[in-house]
């Protein structure tokens, strides 16, 4: 065989093996490629992956692309739909094709989830040096543009010659099926080696199983952990995606339950508990509810099951106020159970180690004074996103009646896709889910652009589990007019994707942002250019029509005009589009906000430099804003 096919041949042979409980589940760990094709990769990967669809199209079932950064998205995407049993291929060509991927790698590496990527390089032979598309370096001529995707990649590697195909791909899987080393998988391909002759082993050749690690917590660990628990007089649980990943929905339900702690959750962790559960807190942190700060502020305990703790969810260390907090950490990656400088850190699969603790529970039940208080400020948060969303400016619409709107027209089921701007911080806060899969927001990277592909990716993901929910992707124009591009894809395979694309000509999280730091919004909205004042802060707002430019592309597009009935014309438009038939393709509902109304405060913070000497009388003020809120920083160990 050639390197390429025997690749495709060893990929289509591997599959993930987990069990949850009683439950065993097999899937396969690669179900298709993605790929765009140059002279990298056309005769190897390429050709292997036409001669194996003519064989049999279930051997690597192959998909197009139309940019590379998008087709790790999109994998990525799917990855967390499965909860990191799957994940896609990804073939590029080199040069262009290979560094496009970078940004993919660091979102996939960043959020811990599994992506394979097969980035074309130069001859190995170095004959024809240089190639088209080849960077020379005098310094090092053994480095490619794919070593840029190393520090983003969990796991890279480079096959020189044939025979080191066996062993890269043997480790790539075992780092892409590890729940603690997952991440980007990068084995990078030398074009004439991809199309060289190699003896393949048939045993490599052969069926390989994959089995998802899920370590037991030690005893003495919960022991500890137990003991903390029992002590504290206002402990918190913090869950984050960890919880998701090791299926630990339904234990940690159980657990809250059994002892009247209450849960706050992360962007990855939205979903663990219905957010009307009398336990639910909501969101924490700089983008959370003010039930979860005011609580998380005065716990004595913190419990993070599942949760690396960035700054967005400790409100950059300002979260944590009383001054006799401590921290269990129960995590399966050991990175993250030691961080807030915690002494009792449970390093487990998050499943396994709260079923131990459900075994243990008993005489554990929180203060009276507690659960008054969970109560009257989960109370106090539901009265503020109650009236964010009855909020009816006109004739444009605020973005939090918008979120309301389209959150009220979804099923229970169905899931909310987002990653960067003003959206996902105010999705965390306000949007109510009663499913574990209804909310899927890419927040460890926050890539502009992630939403349609990683959507795409989740869509995927639900249509080969035959499951009948929708995908809803929310988007602002500005990570719109980023990567769009998979609606083509959407259209080629008449994939229903539900895009609803939010008009404010700028930047408005970054614009809100700047105001908050003195900065007057500089560079943030969509303007002619003043050429006397050399700006784009004070020109005629562009002619941008997203509407006409997705209807350009095949989607079918609903327009949802400004005034009196946005806000019920909206709505309808949500129902529409869901009520339209699978292999319909994707339908994009563009509506129009107003930019300038913020979300509900999180009465949090978020540590972002203010400029400690200025002329603008409005940095002097961010400045003194900025000092006050330092202050309360607490800079734990860890």
């Amino acid at each position: 065989m050639t390197v390429g096919q025997a690749l495709v041949r060893f990929l289509s042979q591997q599959y993930t093996v987990d069990r949850i409980g009683s439950e065993e589940y097999r899937e396969r760990t690669v179900p298709g490629m993605f790929g765009i094709f140059g002279h990298g990769n056309v005769a190897g990967v390429g050709q292997a992956l036409r001669q194996f669809q003519g064989q049999d199209p279930s051997i690597m079932p192959y998909y197009q692309g139309r940019n590379e950064q998008a087709m790790v998205h999109q994998a990525t995407g799917y990855a967390r739909h499965t909860r990191r049993r799957a994940t896609y291929g990804s073939t590029t060509s080199i040069g262009p094709g290979s560094t496009n991927l970078v940004t993919g790698a660091a979102l996939a590496t960043t959020n811990r989830l599994p992506a394979l990527l097969f980035p074309s390089d130069v001859f190995a032979t170095r004959t024809t040096d240089p190639v088209l598309q080849q960077l020379e370096r005098p310094d090092a001529y053994d480095v490619t543009v794919n070593d840029t995707l190393r520090p983003v990649s969990r796991y890279f590697d480079r096959v020189w010659r044939p025979e080191q195909l066996f062993s890269a791909l043997l480790n790539g899987l075992r780092v892409l099926t590890d729940p603690v080393e997952t991440g980007a998988v990068t084995i990078a391909l030398p074009q004439d080696v991809q199309a060289e002759r190699i003896d393949v082993p048939q045993e490599f050749l052969a069926e390989r199983e994959w089995r998802i690690r899920r370590p037991e917590a030690e005893d003495e660990d919960i022991r500890e952990a137990m003991v903390k628990i029992r002590s504290a007089k206002k402990p918190v649980i913090i869950a984050g995606g960890g919880v998701h990943y090791a299926f630990a929905v339904n234990e940690l339900r159980q657990f809250a339950e059994s002892t009247g702690i209450p849960v706050a959750y992360t962007q990855a962790g939205v979903g663990v508990m219905d957010w009307d559960h009398p336990l639910c807190l909501g969101a924490v942190g700089s983008t959370g509810s003010t039930a979860s700060n005011a609580l998380v502020a005065e716990s004595d305990l913190i419990i993070g099951i599942g949760t690396r703790y960035e700054d967005f969810t400790t409100a950059s260390r300002t979260a944590f106020q009383n001054p006799e907090v401590s921290f269990v950490n129960i995590n399966v990656a050991s990175f993250d159970a030691y961080k807030q400088g915690t002494q009792v850190p449970v390093v487990a699969d998050a499943r396994k180690a709260l079923v131990k603790m459900n075994d243990a529970v008993s005489g554990i039940l929180v203060p009276e004074e507690l659960s008054g208080r969970v109560a009257e400020e989960k109370k106090r948060w539901d009265s503020i996103a109650d009236a964010a969303f009855a909020e009816r400016y006109r004739p444009l619409p605020s973005q939090n009646e918008i979120i309301g709107t389209v959150n009220e027209a979804m099923d229970d089921r169905d899931v909310v896709i987002c990653a960067a701007g003003s959206l996902p911080g105010d999705l965390h806060k306000l949007w109510r889910v009663k499913d574990p899969y209804g909310y899927h927001v890419e927040y460890a990277y926050s890539c502009m652009g992630y939403e349609i592909a990683g959507g795409l990716g989740v869509k995927r993901a639900s249509l080969h589990e035959q499951d009948d929910r929708d995908v809803v992707v929310m988007v602002g124009d500005g990570s719109y007019l980023m990567m769009h591009t998979e609606l083509v894809t959407a259209v080629a395979e008449g994939i229903k994707l539900i895009v609803v694309l939010i008009q404010n000509h700028g930047y408005a999280s970054i614009g809100a942002l700047s105001e908050s730091l003195g900065s007057q919004r500089f560079g943030t909205k969509y303007r002619y250019h003043d050429d006397e004042g050399m700006s784009f802060d004070s020109g005629e707002t562009l002619p941008i029509d997203l509407a006409t430019n997705a209807e350009s592309l095949g989607v079918h597009v609903i327009r949802v005009e400004p005034g009196e009935n946005v806000g019920k014309d909206l709505g309808e438009a949500v129902k529409r589009a869901k009520a339209a038939p699978e292999g319909s393709g994707p339908i994009l509902i563009h509506v129009d906000s107003d930019p300038l109304i913020d979300a509900p405060d999180s009465e949090s913070w978020w540590d972002v430099p203010v400029a400690s000497v200025s002329d603008l009388s409005s940095t002097q003020e961010a400045y003194k804003v900025y000092e006050s809120k330092k202050s309360t920083q607490k800079p734990l160990l860890g």
